[in-house]
């Protein structure tokens, strides 16, 4: 197994995890208590990934990052640097596409917490963001889990965006998928296998955690 692929993806998948347990849980928390109803545009936003070829995704992305964007002009102002062909290029490229695996179980998971005790929460005088910290999420949280090991399993094979925005660059942008593609392409099948077989493996017990844990959050 390429180990650096195996640092680099590990930390994709981490890093993308994490920021979209930042950014999903609120926009979860609202999707499920909004009673909006242009609410349905945002689902259709946040399920967009979901039915959208994933080299589709990537080519919007590096269009949107690049240096003739307005966007991708800004940044390499601010910050000296283009996202295309970078880590955090890829990163930006992860959370977007793995938005759905996150929000979607989030959304199921506060859809299922009973409002009666919210409201007896706000009866009893807790405003709305301690009732949310106090009784939302931890109520809410086995639901919130499957979200984030869904997430991170799902990162962790991710392969068309990464490649359309990272391109195959060895300890910059090179995940495990795309080194199975090149092992491939080589005739390696020998290392494409014994990487696979790990994959395989990891995503099996990742579905037996969330077919086991995730029915406790009403997720699945």
């Amino acid at each position: 197994m390429d180990v650096t692929a195996l640092w680099l993806t590990l930390r994709l998948a981490t890093c993308t995890t994490a920021i979209l347990l930042v950014v999903g849980v609120p926009l979860a928390w609202w999707l499920a208590q909004t009673r909006w109803s242009g609410r349905v545009f945002i689902e259709a936003i946040v399920s967009l990934p979901l039915v959208l070829p994933p080299t589709v995704l990537g080519f919007y992305i590096l269009l949107a990052t690049s240096p003739q964007s307005p966007l991708g002009a800004a940044l390499e102002s601010w910050t000296g640097q283009r996202l295309p062909f970078t880590f955090w290029g890829i990163l930006l490229a992860s959370v977007l596409g793995n938005l759905p695996f996150a929000v979607r179980p989030f959304v199921s998971a506060f859809a299922s917490v009973d409002r009666r005790l919210l409201e007896a929460s706000w009866c009893l005088g807790e405003k709305r963001i301690r009732t949310f910290w106090r009784v939302a999420v931890p109520l809410a949280w086995p639901g919130v889990l499957t979200g984030l090991v869904l997430t991170f399993a799902h990162c962790i094979g991710e392969f068309g965006v990464v490649l359309m925005v990272g391109g195959n660059i060895p300890g910059v942008t090179r995940t495990l998928s795309i080194s199975i593609y090149d092992n491939v392409q080589a005739l390696d099948y020998v290392a494409a296998g014994q990487t696979s077989f790990w994959l395989v493996l990891f995503s099996f017990v990742v579905l037996c955690f969330t077919y086991t844990y995730g029915r406790r959050g009403g997720v699945v």
